[in-house]
């Protein structure tokens, strides 16, 4: 019997915020080939519609297909708002199916060594655009439901009739780190900024089981959330240009992915029903070890990841000591700057 795809796209409307270039944009081409209409979302306009036309090339069915592309600044609250009702507007006043938020930057350096100002920038860029996108979108969706329910409380004399249940589920989708599970000196202005939007989103999981249970005739929402390491784009490349010493020594032997493998794998995660999604072994390996009361994804599953986090316990014993071990012998040997260079203390 073949398996049930959990994440239909075809036909369907998703946002793809971030989307202009690296993860987003390989996002936005590969449902565009599963026949998925793609309004992407970023900030510079240009990039926009240079991304737009490489969007467009990717559509299985290119007559029937619709692209958009909307400049925000999605660290304003409004401006998320504004996206979801241009994006109802222009889709002949339906709501989005999909919100896949991959807008964010990174800044790694050492904590005493980051300006203070870019804590709050790597949490507005990283975590608020996601809070504010998905606030916006569940207003939308949740919207007509609840003034549904309150017209037909008792009293009322507004009977709305019920609308047929629909098997097709709404998708909000986060994309977050292998360092929301596992801290690597020099990520500490970008590590928790990840970490919260798991929080988020196991949160959010919970919730959604309540308008789920009170909407029966809607369609479910489902929130779900990647965990990427490495992603070869322009903005890797800008990270290492900041990075110290020490936190590249500490990722050898990590290898980044293309944008184009992880929206694939995370795609196909998607497909598969899972919420909390991994796109390389050993991130998928840590994740076990760190799930505390996120969902497992049912009770075979949940077995297989008890089973494995007692290896990932002995690994992970391991492992943090090593790289302990690592930064002790580094500051000994080059100083507290994380550069090879300087020999002193700082």
């Amino acid at each position: 019997m073949p398996s049930t795809n959990a994440f239909q796209v075809q036909g369907r409307t998703a946002i793809i915020t971030g989307g202009s270039s690296g993860l987003g944009l390989a996002v936005a081409r590969q449902l565009a080939a599963k026949g998925a209409n793609v309004v992407i979302v970023a900030r510079d306009q240009a990039r926009l519609l240079q991304g737009l036309d490489t969007v467009k090339k990717e559509a299985s069915n290119p007559e029937t297909q619709l692209f958009h592309q909307i400049s925000a600044d999605l660290t304003i609250p409004s401006e998320a708002v504004r996206v979801v009702d241009e994006v109802v507007s222009w889709n002949s006043g339906n709501p989005p199916d999909i919100v896949w938020c991959c807008a964010g930057t990174s800044h790694p350096t050492l904590f005493v060594d980051t300006p203070v100002t870019e804590f709050s920038t790597q949490m507005q860029n990283n975590y608020f655009t996601s809070l504010y996108m998905s606030h916006a979108i569940l207003q939308c969706w949740l919207k007509s439901s609840r003034k549904s329910l309150t017209s037909n409380l008792p009293g009322s004399s507004d009977k709305s009739e019920s609308r047929p249940n629909s098997t097709l589920q709404r998708h909000i989708i986060f994309t977050a780190s292998f360092l929301a599970f596992y801290g690597i000196a020099g990520y500490s202005p970008y590590s928790p900024t990840k970490a919260a939007l798991r929080s988020l989103a196991d949160s959010l999981s919970q919730e959604m089981n309540l308008y789920s249970a009170a909407f029966p005739n809607e369609p479910r929402v489902r929130l779900h959330t990647i965990f990427p390491a490495g992603i070869l784009t322009e903005g890797f490349e800008a990270e290492n240009r900041i990075k110290s010493d020490l936190t590249k020594m500490l990722e050898e032997g990590d290898e980044p992915q293309t944008p184009e493998v992880i929206a694939s794998r995370s795609i196909k995660g998607l497909e598969s029903g899972q919420e909390l999604i991994t796109t390389d072994f050993q991130t998928g390996l840590v994740k076990r070890s760190m799930l505390g009361g996120s969902i497992r994804g049912g009770f075979v599953r949940g077995i297989g990841d008890w089973i494995l986090t007692g290896l990932v316990f002995i690994i992970m014993t391991v492992v943090r000591g090593d790289m302990d071990n690592k930064v002790r012998k580094w500051g000994r040997q080059f100083g507290s700057t994380g550069m090879k260079e300087d020999k002193g203390p700082a």
